[in-house]
């Protein structure tokens, strides 16, 4: 996968945009979804899925029902 910036904003990536994390999803992702599980990490650590458009709002719920989400943002066109 490649490196996202975890700023506010849109997230850059350096190369091709990451793979979709939902299973068997090959679609490139456009969201970045960020997240931690308070029980295991420091409250600053963010952990990382990638979603394409169909499976950003699935992974997102999957994510915020058991209080892991943090933020979504989209991911950025990868540069020219």
């Amino acid at each position: 996968m490649a490196r996202v910036n975890l700023l506010p904003g849109p997230v850059p990536v350096d190369e091709a945009p990451p793979t979709c994390s939902a299973k068997g999803c090959r679609a490139p992702a456009t969201w970045a979804l960020s997240w931690n599980n308070p029980a295991l990490h420091a409250p600053e650590r963010r952990k990382q899925w990638a979603a394409c458009d169909a499976h950003r709002e699935h992974l997102a719920s999957f994510l915020d029902r058991r209080g892991f989400l943090r933020d979504v943002e989209p991911v950025a066109a990868p540069p020219a």
